[in-house]
């Protein structure tokens, strides 16, 4: 009895600590950016308002970091979303939350052993003969061991849910929602509501390793039809809401360059299989997207026995998909055609039917959605980004489009902030790979799947006419044909030039032409 109330005395007095905490952060850092926007409009000098400001991101992000730090759990899972955020959020905020990517809490040994013993009724060592006390890797919401299974010897990975996150999470969901609810009422105009509400429905899936075991499986038999790409996905042998026992597969993280080019591992083809998994997910008729492609949750390694490529990926952290409606999927395949040919009037129309957005705000959606200026949206997507342009877009955020931008992506469908997030996450790490061929392949690569879906569609829309055995109907069938096959020929046909360039060691340009 005594301890149960010590132990609730104890929570109790953790509650308080862990919102003071929160709170304090919160009021420290909206003060300081009224004082400093008060400041800013004394200051004639524009370069010393900029400095003021970026000063006043840095000062906050610092404080917040701390706080996050201090808190684990979900505030870790939620900074490093917001990392990678840099489309939307300051730089001086990105940069500072970057090292939550490597730096995790970890659970001790003996809170597994209990919360094993909790969620399953058996002693850990009842189920394993081998099981190392040190994790292999740690994240935001879980961490990983190697094990031995006592009945057959195979040896796993078991992942396991941080036990400290289920007395947690609710106050903590409550308490993000509280902080962005306190920052639109004192920043309107910066409502980041949306985002603590994606939190709300994302995280209790995320947290259910069921789920998770779930979405593995599917993904795993989808991928079985397309022996062609090498994508292995970790086999679940069970799962219960916190624990997830896996066969181990293990790989060399995709930044780590030395390891590829020491296995002669093809950094482009490496680049170009990325963009055929994930460009799959999101186009493939019933295909599970996964939203969390980040570099901790992708590995690599050497494989000579695979026809093609000499490389597996694997591909970790099942917990946060989604799957995109039909009539969303083929307007997002029509708006990149529209993109990849520079056509601004389709791309007006599709954006309108794929996010819901106007005229108004449509070049700064294009921008979020490829990650390049709308300069360079409005006439060649495919031209190589310069350090300039990242400069030219990192300053209009700075000159007040960030405004537009954070309620533009509030009135957008979640799903759309998902593949936003996606295409975020897998475009670093294509950079990361620092490849020779240029974005062209991308966007051949993308510009495939997205005929595939139109060409998928015309024949729906044929069929509808009677048969596609009809003069009629066989040329209407033969037309979008072409036009599907014409994409993939010039796809070949550059793959073909990359593979002359390799032999010569020269680099040159290729033009993508219509698309549609």
């Amino acid at each position: 009895m005594l301890l149960s109330v010590g132990d609730d005395v104890k929570h109790s007095y953790e509650a308080v600590e862990r919102t003071g905490r929160v709170a304090a952060a919160l009021v420290l850092c909206i003060n300081d950016y009224r004082s400093t926007l008060n400041q800013r409009e004394k200051i004639e000098d524009a370069e010393e308002r900029e400095i003021v400001l970026k000063a006043c991101h840095k000062r906050c992000a610092e404080r917040t970091l701390k706080v996050l730090e201090q808190s684990g759990g979900i505030f870790i899972k939620l900074g490093q979303h917001l990392s990678a955020m840099n489309y939307l959020l300051p730089r001086e905020w990105t940069t500072t939350f970057i090292p939550l990517q490597d730096r995790c809490p970890v659970s001790t040994f003996e809170s597994i052993e209990s919360m094993f013993k909790k969620d399953t009724g058996a002693e850990l060592w009842d189920y394993f003969s081998e099981f190392s006390p040190e994790p292999i890797g740690a994240a935001s919401l879980a961490q990983v061991h190697l094990a031995t299974i006592k009945e057959t010897g195979q040896k796993v990975a078991v992942k396991v849910q941080h036990p400290s996150l289920e007395q947690w999470a609710n106050l903590d969901m409550n308490l993000t929602s509280f902080t962005f609810s306190t920052l639109k009422r004192f920043f309107p105009e910066y409502d980041l509501e949306w985002l603590s509400s994606e939190v709300e429905v994302s995280l209790p899936i995320e947290l259910n390793f069921e789920c998770e075991a779930e979405n593995s499986q599917r993904t795993k038999e989808y991928f079985a039809r397309l022996p062609g790409l090498p994508l292995v996905i970790p086999d679940v042998l069970w799962a219960k809401k916190r624990i997830l026992v896996m066969a181990c597969e293990s790989g060399r993280r995709l930044d780590d360059l030395a390891y590829m080019d020491s296995n002669h591992i093809d950094r482009d083809e490496v680049s170009a299989t990325l963009a055929r998994i994930f460009n799959e997910m999101i186009f493939g008729d019933n295909a599970p997207l996964h939203c969390d492609p980040h570099g901790g949750n992708i590995a690599i390694r050497k494989n000579t026995s695979r026809r093609g490529a000499n490389f597996d990926l694997i591909l970790y952290d099942h917990g946060l998909y989604r799957d995109i409606p039909q009539d969303l999927r083929r307007s997002y395949a029509k708006m990149w055609l529209a993109i990849i040919d520079g056509d601004l009037e389709r791309m007006k129309k599709y954006v309108t039917e794929v996010a819901g957005i106007g005229e108004d705000k449509f070049p700064l959606f294009a921008s979020a959605i490829t990650g390049r200026d709308f300069s360079i949206v409005s006439s060649s997507i495919m031209a190589p980004k310069e350090a300039s342009e990242q400069k030219t877009m990192s300053g209009a955020l700075q000159e007040g489009l960030l405004v537009d931008l954070v309620q533009m992506l509030g009135q957008v469908p979640r799903i759309i902030l998902l593949i936003l997030k996606t295409n975020d996450l897998t475009r670093s790490l294509d950079e990361n790979l620092h490849t020779k061929q240029g974005p062209v392949r991308q966007f051949l690569i993308l510009a495939r799947y997205c005929m595939r879906t139109v060409f998928h569609e015309q024949l729906e829309e044929i069929r509808e006419r009677g048969s596609l055995y009809w003069p009629g109907n066989a040329l209407r069938v033969f037309a979008a044909w072409l036009g599907y096959v014409r994409v993939g020929l010039k796809l070949e046909a550059f793959e073909l030039w990359i593979g002359v360039k390799r032999v010569f060691g020269r680099q040159n340009g290729i033009g993508l032409g219509g698309m549609a």
